[in-house]
């Protein structure tokens, strides 16, 4: 992806045909979850902000890269067991079914972490 997409409507146009769709399915699950928030493109990535940024997504070659923070990698740690994680990220292959009830959980999980951080 390049630097010069500016919206989430752009960084999807600009991903492989074949992964637009998850990608927008993702978008739709997250818009789901978090009404309020504001949808922008921060560190190249499609990112959902309410009072602070909530979650960030991106397409990757071989995985949907999904960045919801430490803190929801923590809580949801059992969860996210069959995937890669690192420190604030989890990849979930695209050779499997992308898991969407688990990244609507884990965006509600963390849009409930930020309103009471800013309560």
């Amino acid at each position: 992806m390049t630097k010069d997409i500016t919206t989430v409507d752009q960084y999807i146009a600009a991903a492989p045909a074949e992964r637009q769709v998850i990608l927008r399915t993702v978008r739709q699950t997250i818009k789901a979850v978090l009404p309020e928030a504001v949808e922008k493109i921060s560190y190249q990535m499609p990112t959902y902000h309410q009072e602070e940024n909530i979650v960030h997504f991106a397409c990757a070659k071989q995985h949907l890269g999904f960045y919801p923070t430490p803190s929801a990698i923590t809580a949801f740690q059992e969860a996210l067991q069959p995937y890669k994680t690192s420190k604030g990220a989890v990849q979930f292959p695209f050779a499997q079914p992308i898991p969407y009830e688990l990244i609507a959980m884990m965006t509600a999980w963390r849009l409930a972490e930020v309103k009471n951080k800013h309560a």
